[in-house]
């Protein structure tokens, strides 16, 4: 493990992955992100997680490229400077592709900074708990340069609306913590104090239901960003046919219903 991510399972079921460098904010340093996706996929393989939380030590969450120090990418040996820039994009696309991808539902808990890049990570996540001291800034645009990076064009629209999309990465203004609760990119915002304990009453909530009842809505959440209505239909059709006729989930939720105790899904 690096030192600049952290794993921990502070809760059953709970893993709660860190990124590590408060000096730096967290920025993305190829030797922070490397591990960080190395991480974050050999928690999707461990299938005693069901839930996954994802934060920044210190006062950032994620700040975006690393100006000052970024390192070099790996397996760049032999090739020349468009090669190695294809290479070192692709590098970072695959940390949120990899976050998108996990089996299981992530929480971002937004604790501070989220800019250029660590926007997009923080898009990335399935849920966004904001801290009070979270704020949100599609940095390019601000350095001369464009505003969509690593699929922020193509995800924010898809969270807040094309037009609150459009205004926040053409001005590249920031977006605080009030203001993204009521445009909806974070689903609550609490005190600095109380974020990773929401994020894990959270967590503990979701753990509760059936591991593959969980694992199938954030996919078909996921696809329906992606497909049109009437595939997307199809596939909440299969998806709940699928954990309906397999498992004896839905007998299990009404008999603890009538008996008045929580379900104990199985899967079986």
């Amino acid at each position: 493990m690096s030192d600049f991510v952290r794993v921990e399972k502070p809760r059953p079921h709970v893993a709660l992955v860190t990124l590590n460098r408060p000096e730096r904010m967290n920025a993305m340093a190829f030797d922070v992100m490397v591990p960080f996706r190395e991480e974050l996929e050999r928690v999707a393989g461990d299938n005693e997680v069901r839930a996954v939380v994802v934060t920044g030590e210190g006062r950032g969450f994620c700040s975006g490229a690393d100006l000052v120090s970024a390192g070099s990418p790996p397996g760049i040996a032999g090739l020349q400077i468009p090669s190695i820039a294809r290479r070192s994009m692709k590098l970072l696309e695959d940390v949120v592709t990899t976050m998108r991808l996990m089996h299981q539902p992530v929480i971002g808990a937004i604790n501070g900074a989220s800019i250029g890049g660590g926007f997009c990570l923080a898009l990335a996540c399935d849920v966004r708990v904001g801290s009070t001291e979270a704020y949100f800034r599609a940095a390019g645009i601000n350095n001369g340069l464009t505003a969509s990076e690593l699929g922020l064009s193509w995800l924010l629209p898809r969270a807040i609306g094309m037009s609150r999309a459009a205004e926040i990465m053409l001005t590249g203004r920031d977006v605080d913590a009030v203001e993204a609760e009521r445009i909806g990119l974070v689903s609550s915002v609490v005190a600095p104090g109380d974020l990773l304990e929401t994020c894990y009453a959270m967590a503990a909530r979701i753990v509760e239901y059936s591991q593959v009842g969980v694992q199938l809505t954030k996919q078909t959440l996921r696809s329906g960003q992606e497909s049109g209505f009437h595939a997307h239909m199809e596939h909440e059709g299969l998806g709940q046919l699928y954990v309906r006729l397999l498992t004896k989930n839905f007998d299990e939720a009404i008999l603890a219903r009538k008996e008045k105790r929580p379900p104990e899904f199985t899967d079986t």
